[in-house]
């Protein structure tokens, strides 16, 4: 081993006195901050510089990036192992420090700077083997197509990273070569020479070489040539002839077929055609919807036809495309059609001039009160008489001739709200054709119901004797209406005689509670009557218009059978409001 390293660094030394690297012509010196610079690529294994050591330092360490590429020996010879890259490391910065026989640094560490030095030793290389871009046809020569980008790894700002474009090859050469310029730098790619038409040549191919001052590369470019709007649509024949349609016919019927033709490239925006009716047809009848494929227009009705609006209409079509044309293209006659629509006359029942009508009342108004009214026409002038269907009530009647409608009957909400019932619209003469709408009748109400039980109490007893005062709780109601919080009901005796023996006790609007007062019965019927109020506006006293309603209630019967108490269920009695 100690004669293999004497023999490496007798090699290092002759190497050492062959090459002669070092600052200012000097291969060897003292401990100090030093650069040197070397070409990446050259063989490994040479002698950088050789330093000094003063005692008591007697060999050397060193530090830094040394990438396991650089290395000392003891006797300070300072050399690389394999090539260098500067693309790996433009600069190494090491450090070196003297150490004594105990390895204790003596000296240093100093700063050694390596700077790796550029040699052309990479090829140019696009981002991609190939790229795709598209001109529009028509285009100027000097619009720009695309750029493309080449990438070269040696050191920037360099005749080594310098790159040329070019372009090797076009095809096809239709109509001539040379259709194409690269900028030589910037690598923009052109139209040449002249504008381009699709319908000469789609697609052009070409070859491009991106170059430094020792490689080239190769590239592939697809130019697709787009078609641009520049053609307009034609009309086959510029008028279509009249036609005549009755007023009847069916929604969604196809009337004509129109054709256009259009000379840009089939299936794209600039070739499509779409149908519009520019004139005649202010009421929106008519559309026209175009077959895909064929681009076909086929005119149909989108809302009925009408004789006495409109019985002839001058329809203009206008044919275009949804791509907007290029500048300095316009449509012209050729994009326009027209045709004349006759819409012969069909008698037609009378119209409503809506579905549905609909008033408001009050239930109590006057018999002979207008309640409402209906209106129709009839499409060809004729008169209308005017009938109702479905009063089942016997409440209106309806004037034939205006169409007022009045109350003929005393109304009940409680009985029917919204009253519906139908009306018919005749016309007189002709065919005597009708139609039919619908009249609801709304009723307010009014308080005109008086307070009831609301139930037959026939259940009603107590035990005799009694042994403490009994009670028992009733139901009121009425057949007003209620708002949210529902009726509010007072309760009293009827009779003042009865006041002793019992008493009444509201619980809430509806319910109250009926008591003895004392226990002292003896076994009969008893006959309460309880007077119930509503509180309405008026407050009902009678069925006509009294302080009350006195309602009779057959309240309880004992009887005793054979020694034995016997209880037989009360019956109540009819209920009758009394009159003033």
């Amino acid at each position: 081993m100690i004669l293999q390293a004497h023999l490496h660094s007798l090699c290092l030394l002759m190497l050492y006195l062959a090459t002669g690297y070092g600052q200012e012509g000097k291969f060897s010196g003292p401990l100090k901050p030093m650069t040197f610079s070397i070409y990446e690529g050259q063989e490994p294994s040479q002698i950088i510089f050789q330093f000094k050591a003063n005692p008591p330092a007697v060999t050397f360490e060193l530090t830094g990036e040394t990438d396991n590429i650089f290395k000392i020996e003891r006797e300070g010879l300072l050399y690389y192992t394999k090539a260098l890259d500067r693309e790996t490391r433009s600069t190494h910065n090491l450090q070196v420090a003297a150490l004594d026989a105990n390895g204790a640094i003596v000296e240093g560490p100093v700063p050694i700077t390596i700077e790796v030095k550029d040699v052309n030793d990479n090829r140019p290389t696009f981002l991609q083997s190939k790229y795709e871009g598209s001109v529009r046809q028509n285009s100027r020569p000097g619009n720009s197509i695309g750029t493309l980008t080449a990438h070269d790894s040696d050191e920037e700002n360099t005749a080594n990273s310098l790159l040329n474009y070019r372009i090797v090859e076009q095809t096809p050469k239709l109509p001539m070569d040379g259709l194409f310029l690269i900028q030589t730098y910037a690598g923009m790619l052109q139209l040449a020479k002249q504008s381009l038409k699709k319908q000469d040549t789609p697609q052009y191919n070409l070859t491009i070489e991106v170059s430094d001052k020792d490689f080239k590369t190769l590239c592939f470019v697809q130019i697709n040539v787009i078609d641009i709007n520049d053609q307009i649509p034609i009309f086959e024949k510029s008028d279509y002839g009249n036609l005549t349609l009755a007023e009847d016919t069916k929604v969604g019927s196809t009337i004509l077929t129109i054709q256009a033709t259009d000379a840009d490239e089939p299936f794209t925006g600039s070739s499509k055609i779409l149908y519009h009716v520019i004139k005649g047809d202010s009421e929106g009848r008519l559309g026209v919807d175009t077959d895909p494929h064929t681009n076909t227009g086929y005119v149909i009705i989108k809302k009925p036809l009408d004789f006495e609006t409109a019985a002839i209409s001058n329809i203009v079509f206008k044919a275009e495309n949804p791509e907007p044309l290029v500048f300095g293209v316009t449509y012209n006659a050729s994009s326009f059609a027209k045709f004349t629509l006759f819409v012969t006359d069909v008698n037609e029942a009378p119209e409503f001039s809506q579905y549905v009508f609909q008033a408001k009342v009050s239930e109590d108004v006057a018999i002979g009160t207008k309640v409402g009214n209906v209106t129709a026409k009839d499409p060809e002038g004729l008169d209308i008489s005017y009938s109702l269907r479905g009063d089942t009530r016997g409440w209106l009647k309806i004037d034939h001739v205006t169409g007022e409608i009045f109350s003929v009957a005393p109304l009940d909400r409680e009985a029917g709200s919204p009253y519906r019932v139908q009306v018919v619209a005749t016309e007189v003469g002709g065919s005597s054709l009708s139609s039919v709408s619908q009249f609801h009748l709304i009723l307010t109400d009014v308080n005109d119901n008086p307070p009831r039980l609301a139930k037959d109490y026939t259940d009603l007893y107590f035990c005799h004797p009694l042994s403490a005062p009994g009670s028992l709780i009733f139901e009121a109601t009425d057949d007003d209406q209620h708002l949210f919080r529902g009726p509010h009901f007072t309760f009293s005796i009827a009779n003042e005689n009865l006041q002793n023996d019992w008493q009444v006790s509201k619980i809430n609007g509806t319910h109250a509670r009926l008591s003895t007062r004392h226990t002292d019965f003896e076994k009969k019927e008893y006959v309460v009557l309880i007077r119930i109020n509503d509180g309405g506006r008026p407050p009902l006293e009678s069925t006509v218009s009294l302080t009350g309603i006195i309602l009779a209630v057959v309240f309880i019967r004992i009887k005793t059978d054979k020694g034995k108490d016997n209880v037989e269920r009360a019956q109540a009695s009819e209920v009758k409001p009394l009159r003033s």
